[in-house]
């Protein structure tokens, strides 16, 4: 499958991290597509939650639109007790160790549905479980299916609301899980031939010196690049991930983070522009 269209004749707006309906997006990948060029984005890095369902679609409706795609996945794991999710660039989805580690994350993350059903079902949500399957339908079952399925069930206003009174951390539906261990995940990545990126890192709401344990864990397995300018980034965040990046050689990258039109503050291509002195991931296959 060839994905990647070059065009060094355009000043290209990059958006390398979003999701769709193949993992837990509002939008089909064409139409993540179609509104990514609405925005004014010209490359396109498609990074569904431990799937590359989508990727086909994408690819066919960006060359429609004369976007470039960059296939991508983000992969939860799992560092010090902590989640982390690493973003790939550039990978080749038919890659078989990738594939392999999709599926355990899939078996992973049916696990940690089942325990949200039964944990729901125990404060009396007794169809949350199957309201939440079946609006993933072959899509991979995240959090946000469980949320709809609470807003469509009358139990919390909108999604937001879902999560901060059963999903979040410490409530009733929320489910410790042990993903794949941070440096098997970017593992994957390299062995399928892309680009690992360490994404949204002020999420992790780290301290100065576990953020730079794991930033060094990270480069350990193989990382090579963090998202600097994140959807939601402020412009302390964005300068201490610049020093970060900078100190430790990473590239920086640049993604919304984009899952819904409903989420009005991670939209596609509205990213504030990488600092000054960084080495940009795209210049890699420039």
């Amino acid at each position: 499958m060839v994905f990647l269209r070059r065009d060094t004749a355009l000043q290209a707006s990059y958006d390398l991290h979003c999701h769709s309906t193949a993992s837990d997006g509002a939008l089909s990948p064409t139409e993540v597509v179609q509104r990514a060029a609405q925005k004014g984005v010209t490359t396109l890095a498609l990074t569904d939650h431990d799937c590359v369902n989508g990727l086909q679609e994408a690819a066919a409706a960006a060359q429609t639109l004369g976007i470039s795609l960059i296939p991508g996945i983000e992969l939860s794991t799992t560092w010090n007790r902590q989640c982390v999710h690493v973003v790939g660039l550039r990978i080749d989805p038919d890659n078989a160790p990738l594939r392999q580690g999709m599926a355990q994350l899939t078996e992973i993350r049916a696990g940690r549905a089942r325990e949200i059903g039964r944990r729901l079902a125990k404060i009396g949500f007794a169809e949350a479980y199957d309201t939440a399957i079946a609006l993933a339908g072959k899509s991979m079952i995240t959090r946000p299916h469980f949320a709809r399925a609470l807003v469509q069930q009358g139990r919390a206003v909108d999604e937001k609301a879902a999560f901060e009174r059963f999903l979040a951390r410490g409530k009733h539906g929320y489910v410790t899980t042990e993903w794949a261990p941070l440096a098997e995940a970017v593992g994957w990545v390299r062995q399928a031939g892309g680009i690992a990126v360490l994404a949204h890192p002020f999420r992790y709401n780290l301290t100065g010196t576990k953020m730079r344990e794991l930033v060094e864990a990270f480069i350990a397995a193989g990382g090579e690049a963090m998202e600097v300018v994140c959807g939601n980034s402020n412009r302390d965040e964005i300068r201490h991930a610049a020093e970060l990046a900078t100190r430790h050689g990473l590239l920086a990258s640049a993604g919304s983070d984009f899952h819904s039109p409903d989420i009005h503050w991670l939209e596609l291509g509205r990213l504030q522009e990488l600092p000054a002195g960084l080495t940009p991931v795209w210049q890699r296959w420039q």
